[in-house]
């Protein structure tokens, strides 16, 4: 699992060269599956954002991340779901609930055991799509999925 493999001086140490794509440092796509599964399970109890996953198809959901976060990180995966501004039009999705979300992915990777460095990494992923999923400039979470929005067909 992520953050679990023996240490050789690389990002776990504390300082350092780091050893190895981030992908290889997760684990490669079978860590990265079932921390993005555990991330998913998360979300769909968080009251903050769970109205946002009311219409989403999971699977699909799941196998988009995956795809996203193995390709990303330098795996052999390749993303070819919508892009982030298509994939999240009409949802409403404000600021708050974007950080909740997050949050949510920070607190699972804490329970994976994820050092800090691959952390941070996945964070820097994640940040740029910040201005493609937000579309509402409030702190507020617990919004109603919009009925405007369409969402991807199941696979």
């Amino acid at each position: 699992m992520w953050g679990t493999s023996p240490d050789r001086g690389g990002a776990n140490a504390g300082g350092g060269t780091v050893d190895g794509s981030l992908y290889e440092r997760l684990g490669g796509v079978d860590a990265i599956t079932a921390v993005v599964r555990a991330v998913v399970d998360r979300q769909l109890k968080d009251d903050r954002i769970n109205q946002k996953f009311a219409r989403t198809n999971v699977d699909r959901v799941i196998k988009e991340f995956v795809d996203l976060f193995c390709q990303a990180t330098g795996g052999p995966c390749t993303y070819t779901g919508r892009d982030m501004t298509e994939a999240h039009h009409d949802m409403g999705v404000t600021s708050g609930e974007f950080q909740a979300f997050v949050e949510d992915v920070v607190a699972v990777l804490d329970d994976f055991k994820v050092g800090k460095a691959e952390q941070d990494e996945l964070l820097n992923i994640l940040a740029p799509l910040r201005g493609e999923i937000v579309e509402v400039d409030s702190d507020q979470v617990g919004t109603p999925l919009p009925s405007a929005f369409m969402p991807a067909p199941a696979l």
